[in-house]
């Protein structure tokens, strides 16, 4: 029977640091990890937890010297050597080390540090987490550990993660990642939950998982959240779901219910103070659709004229701007309190140009406002609306030419008229009667003289454009700002239809607002009354008098489709001014997205959308998925593609991307797309698997098929 041979450890002793040195046979050459200050800073506070591993140092005839190189621990010397210089070590203080005589220097020093098995991240989180239930701070952490107090926060919510998910990432079942993003939500139950779908989804990607644990949730970046303030919801117990790892635009709001009732309690609160202005009506709700003032006629106020004092002051706010801005103008950058001041300065000029405007009182008693919250969450106010039915009764258009003075005169004649019918004895037809004064032209020849003149008017205007596109301008002007007003003999009108549905975001869109800035800006520029109109037309130059005919037959666009009135030649009309204008829905904005498109319609559609820009490979990785989740991975898919859906597509126009083939055989790519455009093009169907369609789905392309057949 053969002996097992017993191992003998190398021994280990006491050295003073004056005794060694560090070995050029150290196998680490390059720096990585923790530095040596840091480490330096460790032992200080700890003392050196792991001994040094030493050699004798021999002379040429191989007698030891009484020194001791260091081929394995060079990183621990010099930290020691370090604090000796700082004079916080003694040179000759004892290390513990460990005494090699055999092998290769080298090779202790490789086996050191490739035999060294890293510490797996959840040991460190749980590490921080036992220390953090110990007492010690966030901060001491931090310090303990030279790391940022934010890494230390990022360890302890990993570390808070359900522990069958946490089981699962040892276990090597998910990446880092996919944990980082299950801490967006704290629930445990729900992160298990959404940990069960993504086992029978294909994609697990993380931002997958941070959607789902946010479902119901409302970003902090909302409009409703910015009016309210973050601190006002935390401080009334409302919790915001915060991701430590990635930006999240201040987290996602999970109590709605509270949300909703501090902004219908605020938008309450700021209205009274509108409705002390003695308006005759206040509408107030966080959001109204787009159009909501169409139909009513808007005030024109006045501003109050600056004060001597607040003239002086504005313009000593000017120059004191002009001047820095001169001052600065080759700078770089511009120091940090210029910059304060700027700003300032811009805030208090905006004060004295924006000034509230002043209304009539008797126009304000009829009149009314809306109250709600605009795209940035500042409150939103709309004064000055007046509603048809509070309009004042239209008085009956006095005619010009008489004059009051005949008023009994004419009363006199209409008796005498009558007289003269009763007694057989009335003047015979054309010959008026005489008499001393002028009395007016009866209504009949009037009728037949105006005939003539307006004959030879629509004549003489057809003959002169330029005067006529006055003309038209006048009394579009007069239908768009002035609403009630008959201060023109053309009949013509501009009917500007409401937005029946309010589109998901469509009031707060880039292009809303900035439509709307150009129509006040428009009413701004032109004069407060009608028969003022016609001269300040005439004042403008051409190019002003063409964009603002082009502002107000814009206003006239109708190219909604609606259910209950539809229109074929109308939408097909509508494609051929999109295309005149060269319309790009893409640059105008709309992009799809779960709540304007793909979770409201089939899942039939929705891959035919994916496979559209993706290609047919993209549209069959997704088709398994539940229409909820495959609206998201769409979602994803489509961000950037340039896909649009048929009804806001301008016939002529390739806004898609082009798709990288995703097929080996070029035949067989044309085979996907004709199937592609079979699917789109068949995607009529009453049922899609297991899920009915909805009349607004079944009918959503229908106006441009219409039009096209």
């Amino acid at each position: 029977m053969t002996r097992v041979q017993k191992i003998v450890l190398s021994s280990s002793r006491d050295i003073p640091f004056n005794k060694l040195l560090l070995s050029q046979s150290n196998v680490r050459r390059i720096k990585a990890g923790v530095s040596i200050d840091e480490l330096a800073e460790d032992i200080a506070r700890r003392t050196l937890l792991q001994s040094i591993t030493v050699r004798p140092v021999r002379d040429v005839e191989g007698v030891e010297t009484g020194m001791f190189e260091v081929p394995a621990g060079g990183r621990r010397f010099r930290a020691l050597e370090l604090l000796v210089k700082q004079k916080r070590l003694a040179k000759t203080a004892p290390v513990p080390c460990v005494v090699r005589e055999d092998g290769i220097p080298e090779e202790d020093s490789l086996a050191e540090n490739v035999q060294r098995a890293p510490l797996h991240p959840l040991d460190q989180f749980r590490a921080f987490l036992a220390l953090r239930e110990k007492g010690q701070s966030e901060e001491d952490i931090a310090a303990a550990f030279f790391v940022a107090v934010s890494v230390v926060k990022q360890r302890l919510r990993l570390a808070s993660v359900s522990p069958k998910l946490l089981d699962i990432y040892a276990d090597d079942g998910m990446t880092l990642d996919q944990l980082m993003a299950f801490t967006v939500n704290g629930d445990h139950e729900r992160q298990e939950q959404v940990f069960e779908r993504l086992s029978q989804s294909y994609s697990k990607e993380p931002h997958v998982i941070r959607r789902m644990l946010t479902e119901g949730a409302v970003r902090a970046s909302d409009k409703r959240a910015q009016f309210i303030g973050l601190a006002a919801y935390t401080e009334a117990g409302g919790v915001i779901l915060r991701d430590l790892f990635q930006g999240d635009d201040g987290g996602w709001l999970q109590d709605v219910g509270l949300l909703d009732m501090q902004v219908a309690e605020k938008l309450r609160e700021q209205s009274e103070a509108i409705r002390a202005e003695g308006w005759k009506w206040i509408d107030v709700a966080p959001d109204f659709a787009y159009g909501h003032t169409y139909g009513l006629r808007q005030l024109r106020g006045e501003q109050l004229p600056l004060t001597d004092e607040e003239r002086a002051t504005r313009d000593a706010l000017q120059a004191e701007m002009d001047g820095l801005e001169e001052t600065y103008a080759e700078a770089g950058e511009l120091p940090d309190e210029v910059d304060e001041r700027l700003g300032e300065i811009e805030t208090a000029l905006a004060e004295f140009d924006d000034r509230p405007q002043v209304f009539d009182p008797e126009e304000v008693a009829r009149a009314g406002a809306f109250v709600s919250i605009d795209g940035s969450g500042a409150l939103r106010i709309e004064r000055g609306y007046v509603r048809p039915e509070d309009e004042l009764p239209s008085a009956p258009e006095a005619d010009g030419e008489t004059d009051p003075a005949d008023e009994a005169a004419i009363a006199t004649q209409a008796e005498d008229d009558d007289a003269g019918a009763a007694e057989g004895g009335a003047p015979p037809a054309g010959e008026p009667e005489e008499d001393d004064g002028i009395k007016p032209i009866p209504d009949r020849l009037m009728t037949e003289l105006t005939a003539h003149r307006t004959l030879a008017l629509r004549h003489a205007l057809g003959e002169n454009p330029h005067v006529a596109f006055v003309a038209a301008l006048h009394a579009l002007c007069l239908r768009v700002f002035y609403r009630y007003a008959q201060d023109t003999c053309l009949e013509l009108d501009v009917k500007s239809a409401g937005f029946g549905a309010q589109a998901p975001g469509l009031a707060d869109s880039a292009l809303a607002v900035a439509f709307d800035a150009r129509h006040q800006a428009w009413l701004s520029s032109l004069p407060k009354e009608p028969a003022d109109l016609w001269d300040g037309l005439m004042s403008f130059d051409t190019d002003s008098r063409q964009a603002l005919f082009a502002h107000c037959v814009s206003l006239s666009v109708n190219a909604i489709y609606e259910a209950h009135n539809r229109k074929p030649r109308a939408l097909a009309h509508a494609d051929r001014v999109a295309q005149a204008v060269d319309l790009d829905m893409i640059a105008a904005g709309w992009t799809p997205t779960i709540e304007n498109y793909l979770g409201r319609v089939t899942k039939a559609r929705i891959l035919a959308a994916v496979r559209d820009a993706k290609g047919a490979r993209a549209g069959d990785r997704i088709e398994h998925l539940k229409k909820g989740e495959m609206a998201g991975q769409a979602e994803e898919l489509l961000a950037g593609s340039g896909w649009l859906p048929e009804p806001l597509r301008t016939p002529g126009r390739t806004t898609l991307k082009a798709v990288e083939s995703d097929t080996a055989d070029p035949a067989e790519a044309g085979a996907d797309a004709d199937g592609e455009e079979t699917a789109a093009d068949g995607g009529e169907t009453a049922v899609v698997e297991d899920e009915e369609v909805t009349e607004d789905e079944s009918v959503a392309l229908e106006p441009h098929a219409t039009a096209a057949e």
